[in-house]
C-alpha cells in the first residue's frame, strides 16, 4: 500500500463537525480539464462495471492520482482525519448509471462497523455536473453511528434529514465508511458516473490538524442544535457519540469521561451549570 503525507487543512471545529455529520462536501475542487479527461477515460475504457473496476488502471494514472486522489483540498482533509502517511486508494470503482433510473435502497457498504474509531474513509468524486435530475447520492447525517442490518434498511424510502449531494463537476465528498447512503432517482436521460475509493489510517490518532487556540473540549458544540432536522437516533446519543469519536481522533480516548444519561456531559452542559458526575470538565488542548 502506498502512503502519502501533506499539511492538514481542517480545524478543530471542522473535525468535530465531521464526527457529528459523518461526511464533508468539497465542491468543485478538481479542475475542469481533469473532470473532462476523467469522463473521456470512462467512455473510452468502458469503465462501468465491477469487473472493469478490478482490471482498470485509472488509480495508477499520474494525472488522476495528482489531481483527484492527491487533490490538495481533499488530501488535506483526509490528512486531518487519518493522520500522517495515510494509505492511498488501491482501486477506484465507478458507480455508472444510465439515467433515468429508480432510486437505490438505503445501505451501508460491506465491512461496515460502528463505534468511535475512525481508521478509514470512503470518498466519492463526481467528474461531471450532477444535479438532482441525475440522481446524486443521498447520505443520512449521523447514521454512521446507527447500527442496522441490511435487511432492516431496505424498506425505507425518503428519510427525514437525508442530504442529496447534488453538486458541480469536480466535487469530492468524504464520508465515514459506515454512513447510510443510496443513489437517488434520476428523472432525465443521461449518464451519471460516480467514482468511489477509500483511504486508510497507518498511525495512531492524535490532534495534529489546525488547532484553534480557544477550542475547549468541555464546552465544544457536540449537539445537533440548529440543524435542519433532529438526528435519526435515540435521544442524546448523537451528542455522546460525536464527542466520543472526536476524543478518539484526538488521541484522547482514555480521557473520555464515560458519563451517560440526560444529566451527564455533554448532554446537560450549559455555562451556568455543571453536568452530574463532574468535578471538572475534560482537559483543554
Amino acid at each position: 500500500m502506498q502512503t502519502y503525507d501533506c499539511e492538514p487543512t481542517l480545524t478543530d471545529a471542522q473535525v468535530l463537525e465531521f464526527c457529528k455529520r459523518g461526511y464533508l462536501m468539497l465542491e468543485g475542487v478538481v479542475p475542469d480539464t481533469i473532470n473532462r479527461r476523467t469522463c473521456e477515460y470512462i467512455d473510452v475504457n468502458k469503465f462501468r462495471t465491477f469487473q472493469a473496476t478490478i482490471n482498470n488502471p485509472l488509480g495508477q494514472e499520474d494525472w488522476f492520482v495528482e489531481n483527484v486522489l492527491l487533490n490538495p483540498q481533499a488530501a488535506g482533509a483526509v490528512r486531518s482525519l487519518l493522520g500522517k502517511n495515510f494509505g492511498l486508494p488501491i482501486r477506484p470503482s465507478n458507480h455508472w448509471v444510465q439515467c433515468p433510473a429508480p432510486a437505490q435502497q438505503w445501505h451501508r457498504d460491506g465491512g461496515s462497523h460502528y463505534g468511535s474509531e475512525l481508521n478509514h474513509l470512503q470518498v466519492f468524486y463526481y467528474p461531471q455536473d450532477t444535479p438532482l435530475e441525475l440522481g446524486p447520492t443521498e447520505v443520512l447525517p449521523g447514521s454512521h453511528f446507527l447500527f442496522a442490518l441490511q435487511s432492516w434498511m431496505s424498506h425505507y424510502n425518503g428519510i427525514r434529514g437525508g442530504v442529496k449531494t447534488a453538486a458541480p463537476a469536480g466535487t469530492i465528498f468524504i464520508t465515514v465508511y459506515s454512513i447510510w447512503h443510496r443513489r437517488t432517482a434520476s428523472t432525465v436521460p443521461g449518464i451519471r458516473s460516480l467514482l468511489k475509493y477509500c483511504y486508510w489510517r497507518t498511525v495512531p490518532p492524535q490532534r495534529d490538524w489546525i488547532c484553534e487556540p480557544d477550542f475547549n473540549f468541555g464546552t465544544a458544540p457536540y449537539s445537533w442544535d440548529g440543524w435542519p432536522s433532529p438526528p435519526p437516533r435515540q435521544q442524546h446519543r448523537d451528542w455522546y457519540d460525536a464527542a466520543q469519536m472526536f476524543f478518539w481522533v484526538c488521541g484522547k480516548a482514555k480521557e473520555f469521561p464515560a458519563f451517560v444519561g440526560g444529566g451527564g456531559w455533554p448532554m446537560a452542559y450549559s455555562p451556568s451549570r455543571k453536568p452530574e458526575g463532574f468535578h471538572k470538565f475534560p482537559a483543554d488542548g
